[in-house]
């Protein structure tokens, strides 16, 4: 009898206990914050091409040190100053026999370097480019400190879902309970690049740029008991 009893009992909890847990609100929040950016980051590339690989690879040491030059005399710091990547490979053209012969040889020196006075950017890349490098990429607008901002948009997004959950659960007649979980989804610092006001570099000493805007994001979802 006792054995029937707690069977039955069991029996009788169960439906209660999942209906308890679907007597919830899910929202999600999202916050943005706006600002400008006050840092950029630009990859000054330096190709030369030769018969001779050393040679290749000697004239590309003279134009990354006029491009080291050039950096020394903008203010840049051997901290923002970085060589991402150096190569060598051959050049090939296909011959009469079908047999592919070198040519030549293909030096690059790319260098990324952080620029800390946007004032300085346009000016930066025209005297490079005048001082030996013949590649520029990879411009990128970023925040130096983007931590509190980040925060800044947590905060608001959190604001948002529970904005959320309050306005569902008047419109649904019921009072709002405890907050039961909150998880971060995720969010990002973007990067931008560059809004170019003229592509031309001979139709000014500086080129022309302008950083725009930028949207730190962060986005949290919360699940709040609905109360009794």
């Amino acid at each position: 009898m006792v054995r029937w009893l707690i069977l039955a009992f069991l029996f009788a909890a169960g439906p209660l206990g999942a209906e308890d847990r679907e007597r919830v609100i899910n929202v999600s929040g999202e916050g943005i914050v706006t600002a400008t950016p006050d840092m950029a980051e630009l990859t000054i590339g330096v190709t030369r091409r030769n018969r001779r690989p050393d040679a290749a690879m000697a004239a590309v040491a003279e134009g990354v040190a006029s491009v080291f030059g050039a950096l020394d005399e903008a203010g840049i710091e051997a901290r923002d100053r970085r060589t991402a990547s150096v190569s060598l490979r051959p050049e090939f053209e296909r011959t009469n026999t079908g047999s592919p012969r070198i040519t030549g040889y293909q030096a690059s020196n790319q260098i990324t370097v952080r620029v800390r006075d946007l004032s300085l950017l346009g000016g930066l890349m025209t005297a490079t480019v005048g001082d030996g490098a013949n590649g520029l990429s990879g411009l990128q607008f970023v925040l130096s400190d983007p931590a509190p901002l980040r925060e800044e948009a947590r905060r608001l997004a959190v604001a948002d879902a529970m904005g959320k959950a309050a306005l569902f659960a008047d419109a649904a007649g019921v009072s709002l309970g405890p907050l039961l979980t909150l998880s971060d989804d995720g969010g990002f610092v973007p990067q931008s690049g560059p809004v170019f006001a003229e592509s031309d570099f001979a139709r000014s000493t500086s080129m022309p740029v302008a950083e725009g805007e930028l949207d730190v994001r962060a986005n949290v979802s919360m699940v709040y008991a609905i109360g009794e």
